[in-house]
């Protein structure tokens, strides 16, 4: 009966010590900073993200401050009282405020301790294709309202396509033995090269976001 109740105790401390660490699933709000690149531009209203033609983007992008809104999905796994690791899914989309469609999924492992301080890594996908996203933050507690603040960094990556020659088509005299006016003459549709083809290098833009969530204990 003794070793019974000493393990009762036992297990109610234990409860209670992985208890302390909140889970915070939930609602984000927030605000990201995206440096000069398409997708800043897009947001801008300078550039359209599927026409192609990214050429004159350095000429006229710059960067620019989006809202986010969306929700982070977690679970817990290796329990240790103190600290506890996470995963988190955090589906967040901006550019809403500007009639703008920007979304971007996290999965992100990481710790987080009993004081509510936490950080994790993971990969990032959004229109400006596949990163790493770095992320730290802590939970504030309003009475029994949890309200975890969370910064997170997305660094961008270079990239170049290639620009095809561009060709136009004019009517025109074609002379075969390039002897003028000796009758062979005709006259036809040529392509006459008009832009010789280029490379064009682009950044996909650094994106620093900060975003805050509510949910009661749990």
């Amino acid at each position: 009966m003794k070793k019974l109740f000493t393990l009762t105790i036992a297990l109610g401390l234990t409860i209670s010590s992985f208890a302390q660490i909140q889970s915070l699933s939930g609602p984000r709000i927030g605000a990201a900073f995206i440096t000069a690149s398409p997708t800043s531009a897009f947001i801008n209203g300078d550039y359209e993200l599927f026409d192609g033609n990214m050429s004159d983007i350095d000429g006229y992008s710059k960067g620019t401050m989006t809202s986010l809104y969306g929700w982070q999905f977690e679970s817990r796994f290796a329990d240790g009282g103190d600290v506890t690791g996470i995963v988190e899914w955090v589906l967040l989309a901006g550019g809403m405020e500007r009639g703008k469609f920007l979304p971007s999924i996290s999965s992100m492992v990481g710790a987080r301790t009993a004081s509510g301080l936490e950080f994790a890594i993971g990969p990032n996908l959004s229109l400006g294709g596949i990163a790493m996203v770095f992320g730290a933050g802590y939970n504030f507690k309003v009475g029994e309202l949890n309200m975890p603040v969370n910064f997170a960094f997305v660094p961008g990556r270079k990239g170049s396509y290639e620009e095809e020659d561009e060709f136009i088509t004019e009517y025109i005299t074609v002379d075969p033995d390039g002897i003028p006016n000796n009758g062979d003459e005709y006259m036809d549709w040529i392509d006459i090269l008009n832009t010789p083809g280029y490379t064009v290098d682009y950044h996909t833009g650094n994106r620093f976001s900060i975003t805050c969530g509510f949910n009661l204990n749990k």
